[in-house]
């Protein structure tokens, strides 16, 4: 038994040939995932438009990824899963808004054994159907050129032009060769219908209601107990400066250092949408054996090959024919990753990539330019923590932290990482700060038999963690400070206060932009209702 950070678990540590032999690819992802917080000083998007390849084809990029125990009444035996695709979605885009991709395959994988490779993989699937509405001008019946012809309050609703639905299939083991079977929902139903996006007031008079009706029971195969699902538009949670970030870090060093101006900035997108795949699931289906930790990402796949008609039939995105493999182009575990933690040349890449490779991207993580670049563009010569290689962030992001989130037997990998035996702390309780932030309130490791809440980022990703700021602490050192000069964390010899040049002040960096401010709910789906189009 382990009681490492004040919390009792099964035995999580790897056997010291297993945790060398996982180093390069913890490395490689945990780098990625510090690198990525380091940058997050003056507040970005977790992963909007990350990398190349994937601004080009916004259906299938990953925003941001969560995977927290439900912390709804009532609900502590549940795991809930949000992915979020297609980011800073505009409420007016319309009249076609933000159907996702029926030529598409959107997945939330979990691997529940730390080998790095995923074990239950759920497969979401759209269908969009043109229902063809017309209106009788003159003598003549002419289709409309708008998604609705009238105002919409039930799921299905005849004044719907487009009606958008989903497929939800769940594979175990490899996630093209594994055992799939289907995901049910009432009276054994496979198709799930999906609510239009909030068009506007008149429209969708009460877009609350209407979007609720959406949320679906469902029966998962090899699970006693029912889950839930919803995909839909929501607004986005995630609270950044995006525009003042990658402008080099647009903001003064006594901004960002001063906690009295965590909300100095504007929410840059407070005023855009993103599209929702939630789920709800026991814990007891995800987990396996005794092992209480999970591991989590997003991932988005196109099929290999297109062919454009030059003369498209009439109907509904009929210009392409797609076939072959299905090619990987989207991925998203740890927020921030691709965004600033991967260079240039390899965010496609990793985009492609899975968990069990990630050792091709190990020096991203044990030797990370965000620090360097964060001493230029703040003109904060000898910022940058001294402990190359950057075993604190590879044990952080890539393999979890001993006693709270690391599964026995962990291969070194990007995902999120959760202990699902911790229990969930209520909304009202949360620490935005969450790991990190207890210990700041407990007064240090020492103390952490007093924590509160222990169930937020880096250990799984609830709505409210603050993940910009936690990341910004971690990568420019706070977690060497609070490891002390004894080890106190297990982050190694190495990762101690002298090897931090900023020292506490570490502890006080923040982005400008507070992620508890963001409108967020207590049940799920958890994210707020999506801003309408007419306000």
């Amino acid at each position: 038994m382990s009681t490492t950070l004040g919390v009792t678990t099964l035995n999580t540590s790897a056997t010291p040939r297993s945790r060398l032999a996982s180093l390069p690819r913890l490395a490689a992802t945990a780098c990625a995932a510090a690198a990525a917080l380091t940058v997050a000083l003056p507040g970005w998007s977790s992963s909007h438009r990350e990398a190349p390849a994937i601004t080009t084809m916004p259906k299938v990029d990953a925003a941001d990824f969560y995977m927290f125990n439900s912390y709804e009444a009532g609900r502590s035996d549940y795991v809930t899963l949000i992915a979020n695709y297609v980011p800073l979605q505009d409420p007016y885009g319309g009249p076609n808004y933000f159907a996702l991709d029926p030529n598409a395959l959107y997945e939330i994988h979990i691997d529940n054994n730390g080998d790095g490779k995923e074990d239950l993989t759920f497969q979401f699937r759209f269908k969009n159907t043109l229902k063809g509405t017309t209106l009788t001008i003159g003598n003549k019946s002419v289709a409309i050129p708008l998604v609705q012809a009238g105002v919409v309050t039930a799921p299905g609703a005849g004044t719907l032009n487009l009606q958008e639905s989903f497929t939800l299939d769940l594979v175990r083991g490899d996630r093209r060769s594994g055992t799939r079977a289907s995901v049910t929902g009432s009276a054994g139903a496979t198709s799930f219908v999906k609510p239009v996006d909030n068009i506007g007031a008149k429209t969708l008079p009460d877009y609350a209601a209407y979007a609720a009706q959406h949320i679906h029971a469902i029966n998962i195969p090899g699970c006693s107990t029912p889950g839930k699902v919803f995909v839909g538009q929501r607004k986005d949670p995630f609270a950044v400066n995006l525009g003042t970030v990658f402008d080099l870090v647009n903001a003064p060093l006594s901004v960002i250092t001063n906690p009295e101006l965590i909300n100095a900035a504007p929410n840059t997108i407070d005023d855009k949408n993103v599209t929702t795949l939630a789920l709800e699931v026991p814990r007891s289906c995800l987990v396996a054996g005794t092992e209480t930790v999970i591991g989590g990402w997003t991932t988005a796949s196109l099929r290999q090959s297109q062919l454009l008609n030059p003369a498209p039939k009439a109907g509904h995105q009929t210009h392409a024919v797609v076939g072959g493999a299905w090619v990987q182009v989207s991925r998203l575990g740890h927020p921030l990753v691709n965004e600033v933690v991967i260079g240039l040349p390899d965010k496609d890449r990793f985009n492609a990539g899975k968990p069990k490779d990630d050792a091709q991207f190990i020096d991203y993580v044990t030797h990370p330019t965000l620090p360097m670049l964060l001493e230029i563009a703040l003109g904060a010569s000898g910022a940058s923590p001294t402990n190359l290689p950057r075993n604190d962030l590879v044990t952080t992001f890539l393999t979890g932290i001993p006693g709270l989130n690391q599964p026995k037997n962990v291969v070194a990998s990007e995902m999120l990482r959760l202990n699902t035996a911790i229990a969930a702390v209520p909304f009202d309780q949360q620490n935005r700060l969450g790991v990190v932030g207890e210990i700041l309130r407990v007064g240090g490791p020492a103390n952490l038999a007093q924590a509160v809440d222990l169930a937020g980022f880096p250990n799984g990703r609830r709505p409210k963690d603050d993940v910009v700021d936690i990341a910004l602490v971690a990568m420019m050192g706070g977690l060497c400070v609070a490891n002390g000069d004894n080890d106190a964390l297990k982050f190694g010899a190495a990762c101690k206060p002298s090897a931090v040049p900023l020292g506490a002040t570490a502890f006080s960096l923040h982005d400008a932009v507070d992620q508890a401010a963001v409108s967020l709910t207590h049940s799920f789906p958890y994210l707020a209702t999506p801003l309408g189009g007419t306000r």
